[in-house]
């Protein structure tokens, strides 16, 4: 059983050696670090070549003393050296209270900061999506490793599953569209262009632009959470380790899940959409459904449809690719996975929006009004 720590002052003309022997640990310390306070401040050199063993604590009681004293330190080696330095290492001063600044240089560096994270993220994301590309056309050159069976549970889950909540919030969006029009347009007598209003602005924009919200708020944050938790279970890591390429088996299915059924299901949000305004026509303004389906047919263009149908597929792959790499990017601990999934759906609404802008630019331009 060691001894308990203790000193003995060895004085000379040059200075003070002060010399540990027991265990300056923890338990063994005792009234130590007391009887340290008392001595003198004309200790030079510290002697621990006596000490049986040492702990944090004991280092820290040392370092501490020596600091305060100017002395310097003999006698330890190995892993008693090495703890020492780590303690000494560590004895750095703590700001409490942050500097203060003026309002204006924290917002610009605010500012600042959300512009660079902004710049790495649009680069990150590019970057994913060339990565998707090449596992694309890696199964395309190798199509028995197209993983047939995630991609059909994906339709499911992207398609079959959103079907119910996607057509309730298409009719309802069909007939607000219809009641608000009516309203307007009876101040000019001219109720029966309501029908005008429902058919393109659904088959053009709302139909496709609801539809690819609803998908990245529902489908997307999926994405994300489904892969940022393999991602802290060390799962994704695992597939690498026996050959499987994670791009291939997880993101490629849900990327084209996404991008096929985006088209089928703006197609069927449109329709509803048309249904919910048919039917508010019908019982407030007096339209008959076959006379509402003859007008729609008369003043809505293919073109309408071919716009949304184009439009869909490229929303399609934004919300799986923002998903699938705000997923990946998960890493320490679970609040990551929910960060990381409400950054998803944020961005993906966010580049849907955007590329729709582009997207109506770009149709008036070649004349598709």
């Amino acid at each position: 059983m060691t001894a308990a720590a203790d000193f003995t002052l060895d004085r000379a003309g040059g200075g003070s050696v002060m010399r540990f022997t027991g265990d300056l640990s923890l338990p063994k310390l005792g009234d130590l670090p007391k009887r340290l306070e008392r001595q003198g401040d004309d200790v030079a050199v510290i002697d621990l070549s006596g000490v049986d063993r040492i702990d944090t604590i004991g280092a820290w009681v040392i370092h501490r003393f020596a600091r305060e004293r100017d002395a310097r330190i003999e006698g330890l080696s190995g892993d008693g050296q090495n703890l020492l330095e780590q303690v000494q290492a560590a004895d750095q001063p703590v700001q409490m209270r942050p500097h203060s600044t003026s309002a204006f240089r924290r917002v610009l560096g605010e500012v600042g900061e959300a512009t660079a994270h902004s710049a790495r993220t649009a680069l990150g994301l590019l970057a994913f999506m060339g990565e998707t590309i090449i596992a694309f056309w890696g199964v395309m050159r190798h199509p028995r490793r197209f993983r047939f069976n995630a991609t059909v549970q994906r339709f499911e889950v992207v398609g079959v599953s959103a079907l119910g909540i996607i057509g309730l919030m298409s009719f309802l969006i069909g007939v607000v569209i219809a009641q608000q029009g009516a309203v307007q347009l009876r101040q000019f007598g001219a109720e029966a262009f309501t029908i005008n209003l429902v058919g393109r602005i659904t088959l053009r924009e709302l139909g496709v632009l609801m539809t690819a919200i609803m998908v990245a708020g529902r489908s997307g944050s999926a994405f994300a959470a489904q892969l940022g938790t393999m991602k802290l279970t060390e799962e994704i890591d695992a597939m690498r380790t026996i050959g499987v390429s994670p791009m291939e088996a997880l993101v490629l299915p849900r990327t084209i899940a996404a991008v096929v059924l985006m088209p089928l299901l703006g197609f069927y949000a449109s329709i509803l959409s048309i249904i919910g305004g048919g039917l508010l026509c019908w019982f407030a303004l007096d339209i008959p459904p076959v006379a509402f389906i003859a007008r729609i047919r008369e003043v809505v263009p293919i073109t309408d449809l071919y716009v949304g149908l184009i439009k869909a597929p490229v929303f399609g792959a934004i919300i799986a690719v923002a998903g699938c790499f705000q997923g990946m990017q998960v890493k320490g601990d679970a609040e990551q996975v929910g960060l990381k999934t409400t950054s998803a759906v944020v961005q993906a609404i966010f580049m849907v929006i955007v590329i729709d802008a582009f997207f109506a630019v770009f149709f008036e331009q070649i004349g598709w009004i």
